[in-house]
C-alpha cells in the first residue's frame, strides 16, 4: 500500500508543471555552479603548482651564500585545493592558502579569497554547498506543506483512511515520496562533483559521507514538514512555523551559539597573542647579540665538549649551533602556543557540535565542511605540517652552516646551489577521511538522533481528529 501512495504521490509532481519547472532550473543552476566552481579551483590548482614549479626553480638556482641567509631567504608553500573546495569551501576562503617558512619567525598564513574581493567579504560565494543546504531543504518544506495541506483542503485524506489506510503510513508515505525527490536532486548534484573530481579512494569515501549526511538532513527536514503540516488545523500557522523552523535553524541558531562558544571558551586576541609570542621569543637566545646570557652558557658547553679555550679553536661554526638553539628554543615557543589555540579550538568544536542536538543544520554544515576537507581540523593539519616542514628546512640550514667546514665568525663562507637542491620539497597530502571520521562522531549522532525523532512524530504523534 506505502509503495502505490508514494508512485501516486511521483505521479502527481511529475504532472505539476511548476514543480517540474523548478526542478529544471535548478538542474541547470547547479550544473552551472559546479561547472564554474570546478573550473576555478583547477584554475588556481594550476597556478598554485606553476607557482610551486617557480619557487623551486628560484630556490634550486640560488646564487651561492652563506645558509643561514637562505634560511632568511626561505621558501613559500601552498595549501593544496582539492576539487571538493568547490563543493563547499568552508573556511577555506578566510583562512588564506599561502605561507611563507623562514628562519627565526613563523609567519601567519595570508591571500585568503575573503580578503582580495569585496564581494566575497559582503555576500559570499555561491556554491553547490548554498543550494543544498538552504535552497533544497527551502524547496522540500514547501512540497510537504503543499502535499499534506492540498489533500486536507480537498478531503483526500479522509477518502484514504476510510479505505483502512493507517494515517501514520499515509503520511510517512508522502514523506518518502518528497525525500526521495529530494534525493534525485542531491544525487545529481553530487554526481556532477564525482564526475569532475579526481579518482582516489579517499574521494569517493567523501563523496559517500556527503551523499549520507545531506539525505539523512533531508529526510529530516521532510519528516518534520510533513508531521507539522498535518498536526495543525489552520495552514497558515503551519506554514508560519515551517518558514520560522527553517530562519532559526540556517541563521539565529548557528549565530547565538557561535557566539555562546567563544564567550566560553574564548581565544586569546590577535594583539595579545602576537605581544606574548614575542615576549617569550626575545626570552631565548638571541643569534645575533654575542652578550646573550644563554649564548654564554652554550658557548661554555661547547668549549667544554670539544675541550678547547676559544671559539677559534672549534673544529665547527658555532654561529650554526647558535641559529639552530634559537630555533629550537622558537619551536617551544610556537608549541606552547599554538598548542594552547588548538586545544580552545577543539574545545569550541566539541560544544559547537553539541548544537547539533538542537539544530540538525549545525550537524550537516560541519559534516559537510569535513568531508570536503575544507573545516578547520584539515586546516590546523596543513599549518602543523607546514611548521614540520620549517624546522626541517631551517635545521638543515643550521647544521650546514655549523658542521659544513667553515669556522666560527666566517659570515661569508658559502654554498653553492648542489646543496639547496638536496633539500626536500614540502610536499603536503591531506588527511585520509577514514582516519578522522571520530572527529565527526557528534555530528553523525546528532543527525541520526533526529531521524530517529522525526520518525517517532510521525509514528506515534500524528492526531487523527486534526487530521480528518
Amino acid at each position: 500500500m506505502m509503495i502505490s501512495i508514494i508512485l501516486n504521490e511521483w505521479k502527481i509532481l511529475v504532472r505539476n508543471r511548476s514543480i517540474v519547472y523548478v526542478s529544471l532550473v535548478f538542474m541547470l543552476s547547479i550544473i552551472s555552479v559546479v561547472w564554474m566552481g570546478n573550473l576555478q579551483s583547477k584554475n588556481q590548482s594550476q597556478a598554485q603548482i606553476a607557482a610551486e614549479k617557480h619557487i623551486r626553480a628560484q630556490w634550486d638556482n640560488l646564487e651561492p651564500m652563506n645558509p643561514h641567509r637562505a634560511a632568511h631567504y626561505g621558501v613559500y608553500v601552498f595549501k593544496p585545493i582539492s576539487i571538493l573546495n568547490s563543493l563547499d569551501d568552508g573556511v577555506s576562503s578566510i583562512t588564506g592558502n599561502v605561507l611563507k617558512l623562514e628562519g627565526h619567525v613563523q609567519n601567519e598564513i595570508v591571500h585568503s579569497e575573503a580578503s582580495q574581493s569585496i564581494a566575497i567579504s559582503r555576500f559570499g560565494k555561491l556554491k553547490p554547498s548554498t543550494i543544498m543546504q538552504y535552497m533544497v531543504p527551502l524547496f522540500l518544506i514547501f512540497l510537504s506543506f503543499g502535499s499534506i495541506s492540498n489533500d486536507k483542503e480537498t478531503g483526500r485524506l479522509k477518502l484514504i483512511a476510510l479505505q483502512g489506510v493507517s494515517l501514520e503510513k499515509l503520511i510517512l508515505s508522502k514523506s518518502l515520496s518528497i525525500w526521495l525527490y529530494g534525493l534525485i536532486l542531491l544525487i545529481f548534484s553530487i554526481l556532477l562533483q564525482f564526475l569532475l573530481g579526481s579518482s582516489s579512494a579517499d574521494f569517493g569515501i567523501r563523496i559517500g559521507f556527503i551523499l549520507i549526511s545531506y539525505g539523512l538532513y533531508y529526510f529530516i527536514v521532510v519528516c518534520l514538514s510533513t508531521y507539522i503540516s498535518a498536526s495543525f488545523k489552520n495552514n497558515t500557522s503551519a506554514i508560519s512555523l515551517l518558514l520560522a523552523t527553517w530562519i532559526m535553524w540556517t541563521i539565529f541558531l548557528p549565530k547565538i551559539w557561535g557566539n555562546t562558544v567563544e564567550k566560553v571558551h574564548p581565544l586569546p586576541s590577535r594583539q595579545n597573542f602576537i605581544s606574548q609570542m614575542k615576549e617569550d621569543r626575545s626570552k631565548g637566545i638571541d643569534g645575533h647579540n654575542p652578550t646573550d646570557e644563554r649564548r654564554s652558557k652554550l658557548k661554555e658547553e661547547y668549549l667544554a665538549r670539544y675541550n678547547v679555550d676559544s671559539l677559534s679553536q672549534l673544529p665547527i661554526n658555532f654561529d650554526g649551533i647558535v641559529m639552530q638553539a634559537d630555533e629550537e628554543y622558537g619551536n617551544q615557543v610556537w608549541d606552547k602556543h599554538f598548542g594552547n589555540n588548538y586545544l580552545i579550538y577543539q574545545k569550541q568544536k566539541r560544544l559547537y557540535q553539541l548544537s547539533g542536538l538542537l539544530n540538525p543544520f549545525s550537524s550537516l554544515q560541519n559534516l559537510s565542511m569535513g568531508f570536503c576537507g575544507s573545516d578547520m581540523i584539515h586546516h590546523l593539519d596543513f599549518l602543523k605540517k607546514a611548521e614540520l616542514y620549517r624546522r626541517y628546512l631551517i635545521k638543515t640550514l643550521n647544521d650546514k652552516h655549523a658542521h659544513g667546514g667553515s669556522k666560527t665568525g666566517e659570515w661569508r663562507w658559502t654554498v653553492d646551489n648542489t646543496f639547496f637542491r638536496s633539500v626536500k620539497t614540502f610536499k603536503y597530502q591531506t588527511m585520509k577521511i577514514k582516519d578522522q571520521i571520530e572527529n565527526y562522531y557528534i555530528d553523525i549522532l546528532s543527525l541520526i538522533v533526529w531521524v530517529l525523532f522525526s520518525g517517532f512524530l510521525i509514528r506515534y504523534k500524528i492526531k487523527r481528529d486534526i487530521i480528518i
